[in-house]
This record gives structure tokens, C-alpha cells and sequence, in this order.
């Protein structure tokens, strides 16, 4: 029996594990990882194993701190032996003497420990913030104590955290000025993974509510016991002084990472606390880094900038400052001065007595610098923020002084999840948005748990809608969760839910209060007409907002009444989706729109004649997600969305229907013969010739299939970065080649077309005919949006039409004309009678006090 099966035995007959699981454990876990060994360049340790069956198969439940069932089995790499304590550890003077208690860890600590610091926290840097939220409650607790007992802050009323390191001996402390542990504090808190001291302690306080006392404004924030053992990330030991206000006797709590021990021993130091706790780390080897300043203020700052109770960093500062000479220093006799002593000492002797250097010696100064001034306004209400808080904080939220906001919304949210969130909208998009890195940049919404930072990179924002700035404070989440555990939380889940819902209120407000503003109609002359603040925003932020119509379904109808764009009737305005359907014709029952490049583009695009001679408005779809919205949204209000580039567009305006039908009908077998022609020539480089209803000037266009990708969609597409390899039939639109019956060009192209029933061989169309079809195909072409398929055939023709206006008679070109060699010539300016006189007298240079002397 190997050692692994015994030791699932073992754990079946203290009743960890169900005995079905025996087997399971056994033949599954051994076999898999014992016969891989020789294969794996790691190996697993019996501990992990131990680790795994526990948390896999346990029908105990185990501390909620953890937040997630899945498991993580541990690895050592081959060759590697035990950690060791550094040096700084071992001469250190406070190892615990002979005569200290030793006691054992409880819950299995021993075997669980590597797996809270290994699976739990996926990032080092969290091990600060899990201390100072600890020293947090404990000043909290304090804090709470002294209402009705005053004397506790008698000896130390200063309620602080501070930070100190020492690089050289690879030492980071962590001291407050709390609550403090006694000696059975030590035991308990310490000495079981997941005991929370701070749990015990909001369990009284609730009890005392609930028997009708009070309470105070106390919340904790930490976990005392999974969160302290964060810190074991980055030491090899880890030491904690303590002193209580009703202990006489500081004590000191001891263990080294991996240990199955502690032990506690009276302070050989004494009382050097007043009161409070401190935490000392010996770094290991590869986590030197953080005892270095510019680090600790980055991560305290980072995680803790809003917590209550200032935090200071002790900062070192080498500094030169004079000293005076050992021999001036020493009084010499006086002397009687003679004759000779009197007389005047030279200029000269002063100046350089003067000018003697002074000896400087350099100094180390320690000083204190507080990390977290800035208050955390969202949990305030709002009724008692101003204006102006509103927007300093809006500066520390977004990291950037020079950055305003346009609006923010403060709110509470209550229900089955409760938390305070505090929404910005920024004036202006991120800079890595400008360029079209929206990936690289970060969420601008951080989570907070009772003012701790817990991370600001969760998606608690889509990803159109992460151009936002803000925190979320929720008091339902756990401190001690990893990011991955977190992220996949019902509770964010819900959170997520509520602010974009917020979120895009706050949107619709801003742009109500904007639609508010006088107009231009509303205005005097005398008075400048306001800028609509809404507008000026959006033009920013626009694609975003799209984005957020194509990706977030249930909110789509919100969204759409964000959008606004540019039409044929506001030019140089903007139009709402919702004033775009209040001004339809009684007849239209489509929104339509028009895409291209850009505004002076789509302006002159000549699938406008007819509705603008009909006075219908059309939108201008000016950016490149436009028409990927269009073809996820469809419809708006239960109006379609219609691209008036598409063949099948059909104003329907006429009163005579039939009318309208008899002339169809007329025009489809009077040009059938041009029509079959014509679809023979082009080929495959159209779908079809169709007869048009809508062209007034134009004698054809080239529009889409209406099932297909349009000119500008395809266009887009083929100047995607990371378009290579995909199949150009796939990209190209279907084009239909649509022929105004009206227009002279056509009418003569009928004439000279061949008789729908004749053959090949017979009716020979006239050359000069052809080429003007191939002509017309390109000018309908490039009036469609579309490229030219064959650009070189296109110049032929051109050049034969330019020789034929101009009665060029050949091509030929002239011969290179033979001329005579010519002389050089100096160039211009450079005669003597062009040259510049210098008048001036050398005796102007003549040597004196300020001169300049010039031998020649």
C-alpha cells in the first residue's frame, strides 16, 4: 500500500472523506501522477495531495473565504530544495528564546497553508493591501471601543498606520496603532486559517443591535487570518509584535512560511508599543523589491488611497551639510598683537580665504509621508458633496489633472446586492482610443470593498461603455477573492447589471438637459447661440455608443436613442433617431440612410437625386461601424433601416399605382434587348441590368444586391489590417447595373444594341457602341462607390476619347530636338560689377581697452 492510499484511509476513518471516494482517490490521483513523474519535469508533493483530497471530497464545509470549488494542485520544481531564511532572518534579535510556547496550527493550517497563498491570491502586490486592511479594523475597533471607554486612547490618541523597510536588511513593518492582540488574541486569530478576529468582532456588534444598542460607524474591512497570511507571498518568516491596552505584556507571534508551528513569547524588547500591532516581514530572495519606497507608495496608494485612517510611509533622504574645520573648531590662546600683525592683509589674501571649499559630511534623514489624502466622497450622500468635490475627485479617478467631466451620477443601489457607486462621463475619449487601442487600455471603473481597492480590471463595464470613470463600493463581496474567482461572481454579475443600467440613464439625462438649450431660432441676434453639449460629446464618442447597439442586446433600444447623425436636412446638425421618424412622410415606412467615406462624400453621392428632389430626408452613416450596426439593429421603432445604395429601393409616392405598374412593364420589354446585351458584355462584373425608377440625371449607377455587402462595406472590409487570406469573391459586393429609361444615352445605346432574337454572327454592334457601354459600365461603377475593375482598359478608352475631341491624328510622339552646344556663363550675380562694396575702416579694429587688435 503506498503511502498516498494510506493516507486517504486515514482520512476516511477521521471521517473527512466518504469511503466511496477511497477508491477514487487511489487508483485515479496515484496512477495519473506516479506514472507521469518520470515524464513531468516537476514533482508533486504529499502535501498538495493531501490538499486536493481536501478540498475536492470534503463533506465539511470549509471557510466561504475562498470563493470558488475549484482546486489547484501544487508544484515543486525537480531539484529544488526547501525555502531558506535569509540571512537578515537568522541574526535577527528577536528569535524566539528557548522557553518560548510552541503551539501547533489548527484545521489542517500545516497542510492548507501553501494552498491559501498559492491558489488564492494570483498577484504578490495584494499582500499590502490584505495588511493595511487589517491594521484598518484594528483602528476601527479602537476607534469604537473609546466611545464608551476614553481612557483606551489615553497613551496613544493618534490612530495611524505607518510603513517602514530597511533594504539592506530585507525587512518590511507594518505597524498600527489598533485595537492590538493578547496573548489568547495570538492564539486564536493566528493560529487558524480563515479565524477572523474581525468576523467575531461584527458579530457582537450586530448582536449588541440587535438588543438594542448602538452600533457606531464601524466597517470592517479585512479578513484577519486568510488575508494575513497573504503575506507569507513574500517572506520566508513573518513576525508580529503586539500589546493590548488591557495586556501588560507586549508578546511577539512567530512562524516561517511552510512551518507546521508557531510560537509566542513576551517581547525581550519590552513594551515598545504603546498599543497596536507590528507586523515584520523577512523578504525572501526574488521579493527584495518590496523594500523600496517607490514601490510601497505605488501599491499603498494604489490599494488604499481611500481607507479612513491616514497611512505613512517612512521615507529616507540622504542629504550634505556643511561642517566646520576641526582645527577652526579648537580655541587657540589670544595673543597681544604686534606691529607687524597689524598691517592690512591684500584683497587678494580675503578672496582666498573666502573661496576655501567647506568640508560637508552627508546625513540620512527619516521622514513621514502620508500616502491616502484623498477622501472617498461616494460614500458620503450627496446632498453634502458640492460641485467642486465632484469634479477634484473626477481628477483623482482618472489620473489626469488636465481632464474634466461633462456629468457623473452618485448613487446607491439596494436590494439583494447592495453597493455605492459614484459614474463619470469624461469630456474627451482616453488617448489610446485616438489611435484604435481600445484593448490596451484599462477598465476605468475600480471595485472597491469598504474603501479598499480590490482591482481595476474587471469587466464591470461592457466594452463599449469602458470610456466611464468611477468606483463601485460594495460591502457584499469578500476582500480575500483573486480576480479570476471574482470575475466569475454572481454578485459582480449583478453589479455589472445595475450600473449599465445607470449608466445609460445618466447618458440620456445629459443629452435631455442639452436638447433643453435654446436654439438658433430662440436666440437674439445679440446673443452667441449655444453649443449643444451633447452633441459636442457625442461627435467623441459616437462609435462607442454603436458598438454598444451591436454587442448589448437587451439595452439596444436605450442605446438607439443616443445616436445621432448627420442627414440631408441638417447638414450641418445633428438628428436623433426618434426626430428622424416624427418627420417621415405619411407614405415612408422605411428610415432611410446613405454610407461613404465621409460627409462631402456621401453628399454627393447621386443615389440622392430622387430623394432629395422629394424632399425625404436621408442619414448620412459617415463611420466605418455604421453599417455593421445597421445589419445587427434592422429596424428602429419598428421602422426598417434601408440603404438607399441597395437596388431594391422604392420611393412610394405615386398616387397612380397603376400607373406606375403600366410603365414597368412598358420600359421592361421596350429594353429587354438592351438589358440582355448589356448583362452579355459585362459578364461577371455584374450581377444583372434591371430598369430604374429612381435616376433622374444619371444615365446609370451601379448599386447592391440588397442581401450583399454594399460599395462602402466593402471597401471597408478589403482595408482591414488582417484581411490577408480571405477569399476576394467573399468581400466583393453583387452588383446590379441599373439604366435610367429616360436619359438620352441609354435611348441611343438601344438603337444601336443587337435585336433581342439575333445571333452571335448577326448584327454586329457598331465598336464605337461597345466602347460607350464600357465607358457607361465605368462611370456607373465609380458613381456606385465601387473600384474599377480594370483600371488599364478604363485609361485606354479615355485616351482614345481625348484624341478624338482634341483631332489628335496618331500618337506617335515627336522626335528629341537636336541643339547647339553653348558657352558657360557665369552665373547671375557673380560679376564685379555685381559685386557688394565693403565700406568700412580697418582703424575701427585698432587695439585699445575694449578693441579687438588685427595684425596683417
Amino acid at each position: 500500500m503506498s503511502r498516498l492510499e494510506k493516507d486517504a484511509l486515514n482520512l476516511v476513518e477521521r471521517g473527512v472523506i466518504g469511503p466511496s471516494l477511497h477508491l477514487l482517490i487511489a487508483s485515479n490521483l496515484v496512477s495519473f501522477f506516479e506514472q507521469q513523474s518520470p515524464a513531468f519535469p516537476m514533482r508533486f508533493d504529499r502535501l498538495a495531495f493531501h490538499a486536493l483530497a481536501l478540498l475536492a471530497f470534503s463533506q465539511a464545509p470549509f471557510p466561504n473565504q475562498l470563493g470558488s470549488s475549484s482546486c489547484l494542485v501544487l508544484a515543486q520544481e525537480e531539484g529544488k530544495g526547501e525555502a531558506k531564511i535569509p540571512e537578515a532572518a537568522e541574526k535577527d534579535l528577536y528569535q524566539a528564546p528557548e522557553n518560548a510556547e510552541k503551539f501547533q496550527f489548527e484545521a489542517e493550517v500545516s497542510r492548507m497553508l501553501d494552498i491559501v497563498v498559492n491558489s488564492l491570491y494570483q498577484n504578490k502586490d495584494v499582500f499590502l493591501r490584505e495588511l493595511i486592511s487589517n491594521a484598518s479594523d484594528a483602528l476601527d475597533k479602537i476607534r469604537f471601543l473609546a466611545i464608551s471607554n476614553p481612557a483606551l486612547l489615553k497613551d496613544e490618541d493618534k490612530l495611524q498606520v505607518q510603513i517602514e523597510f530597511d533594504s539592506d536588511q530585507q525587512i518590511l513593518t507594518i505597524r498600527d496603532t489598533g485595537i492590538g492582540m493578547t496573548h489568547e488574541d495570538m492564539i486564536s486569530n493566528l493560529g487558524t486559517v480563515a479565524r477572523s478576529g474581525t468576523t467575531r468582532f461584527m458579530q457582537a456588534l450586530k448582536e449588541n443591535s440587535s438588543s438594542g444598542g448602538e452600533t457606531g460607524d464601524v466597517s470592517q474591512i479585512g479578513q484577519f487570518g486568510v488575508g494575513f497570511y497573504s503575506a507569507f507571498l513574500v517572506a520566508d518568516r513573518i513576525q508580529v509584535a503586539s500589546k493590548h491596552p488591557e495586556s501588560e505584556t507586549q508578546y511577539i507571534w512567530t512562524s516561517t512560511n511552510g512551518a507546521s508551528e508557531f510560537e509566542i513569547f513576551p517581547d525581550p524588547r519590552g513594551n515598545t508599543l504603546t498599543r497596536g500591532t507590528e507586523i515584520t516581514l523577512f523578504l525572501k530572495e526574488d521579493c527584495i523589491e518590496y523594500a523600496d519606497e517607490i514601490k510601497l507608495q505605488k501599491l499603498a496608494q494604489h490599494y488604499s488611497e481611500f481607507v479612513t485612517h491616514p497611512i505613512f510611509l517612512r521615507t529616507e533622504q540622504t542629504i550634505e551639510v556643511d561642517v566646520e574645520d576641526d582645527e577652526e573648531q579648537e580655541e587657540t590662546p589670544k595673543e597681544t598683537k604686534t606691529d607687524d600683525e597689524d598691517l592690512e592683509v591684500s584683497d587678494e589674501e580675503e578672496a582666498s580665504e573666502e573661496e576655501k571649499p567647506k568640508k560637508t559630511k552627508q546625513v540620512t534623514t527619516f521622514e513621514y509621508e502620508q500616502l491616502n489624502g484623498n477622501p472617498a466622497i461616494w460614500t458620503r450622500p450627496k446632498e453634502d458633496i458640492s460641485e467642486e468635490e465632484y469634479k477634484n475627485f473626477y481628477k483623482v479617478v482618472a489620473h489626469d489633472e488636465g481632464s474634466d467631466a461633462k456629468t457623473w451620477s452618485h448613487f446607491e443601489a439596494e436590494g439583494n446586492i447592495n453597493f455605492k457607486s459614484l459614474l463619470y462621463l469624461p469630456d474627451a475619449p482616453p488617448e489610446s482610443w485616438m489611435t484604435g487601442m481600445q484593448e490596451m487600455g484599462k477598465s476605468g471603473l475600480s471595485l472597491y470593498v469598504r474603501k479598499v481597492l480590490i482591482s481595476d480590471e474587471f469587466e464591470l463595464l461592457p466594452r463599449y461603455l469602458s470610456f466611464l470613470r468611477g468606483v463601485v463600493d460594495s460591502d457584499d463581496l469578500p476582500l480575500n477573492v483573486n480576480r479570476e474567482t471574482l470575475q466569475e461572481s454572481k454578485i459582480i454579475q449583478v453589479i455589472k447589471k445595475k450600473v449599465v443600467r445607470k449608466a445609460l440613464e445618466m447618458i440620456r439625462n445629459f443629452m435631455k438637459e442639452s436638447d433643453k438649450q435654446p436654439t438658433e431660432g430662440e436666440t437674439s441676434e445679440e446673443e452667441p447661440v449655444p453649443v449643444n453639449k451633447y452633441n459636442e460629446w457625442y461627435e467623441k464618442f459616437a462609435p462607442s455608443l454603436k458598438m454598444g447597439a451591436i454587442e448589448d442586446e437587451p439595452n439596444r433600444g436605450k442605446i438607439m436613442k443616443l445616436l445621432r447623425f448627420k442627414s440631408s436636412k441638417t447638414p450641418q446638425g445633428w438628428v436623433s433617431l426618434e426626430q428622424y421618424v416624427d418627420n417621415m412622410k405619411e407614405w415612408q415606412k422605411e428610415i432611410f440612410f446613405v454610407a461613404g467615406q465621409d460627409q462631402a462624400n456621401v453628399e454627393k453621392s447621386q443615389f440622392l437625386e430622387s430623394f432629395l428632389h422629394k424632399d425625404v430626408e436621408v442619414l448620412y452613416f459617415t463611420d466605418p461601424i455604421d453599417e455593421y450596426m445597421a445589419g445587427n439593429v434592422r429596424d428602429f421603432d419598428g421602422k426598417p433601416l434601408k440603404n438607399i445604395a441597395t437596388d431594391n429601393v422604392k420611393l412610394k409616392d405615386i398616387e397612380d399605382a397603376d400607373l406606375a405598374t403600366r410603365r414597368e412593364k412598358f420600359y421592361k420589354k421596350k429594353f429587354k434587348p438592351l438589358t440582355k446585351w448589356l448583362k452579355k458584355l459585362y459578364g461577371q462584373s455584374i450581377m444583372r441590368v434591371s430598369i430604374s425608377e429612381r435616376l433622374v440625371s444619371t444615365p446609370a449607377i451601379a448599386s447592391s444586391a440588397e442581401f450583399g455587402h454594399s460599395a462602402n462595406m466593402e471597401r471597408i472590409m478589403r482595408a482591414q489590417a488582417y484581411s490577408h487570406g480571405q477569399n476576394d469573391f467573399a468581400m466583393r459586393a453583387l452588383k446590379v447595373f441599373e439604366i435610367n429609361p429616360r436619359h438620352p444615352f441609354i435611348l441611343k445605346l438601344l438603337e444601336g444594341a443587337p435585336s433581342e432574337d439575333a445571333d452571335d454572327d448577326e448584327n454586329a454592334v457598331d465598336p464605337q457602341v461597345e466602347e460607350a457601354a464600357w465607358i457607361l459600365h465605368e462611370m456607373a461603377m465609380l458613381n456606385g462607390g465601387f473600384p474599377l475593375s480594370d483600371p488599364e482598359g478604363h485609361s485606354r478608352r479615355m485616351m482614345k476619347f481625348i484624341q478624338s475631341s482634341l483631332n489628335v491624328p496618331s500618337l506617335d510622339l515627336e522626335p528629341e530636338p537636336e541643339l547647339p552646344e553653348e558657352e558657360d556663363e557665369p552665373p547671375e550675380g557673380t560679376s564685379p560689377e555685381d559685386a557688394i562694396p565693403l565700406d568700412f575702416d580697418l582703424n575701427d579694429f585698432s587695439g585699445g581697452d575694449d578693441g579687438i587688435n588685427i595684425e596683417l
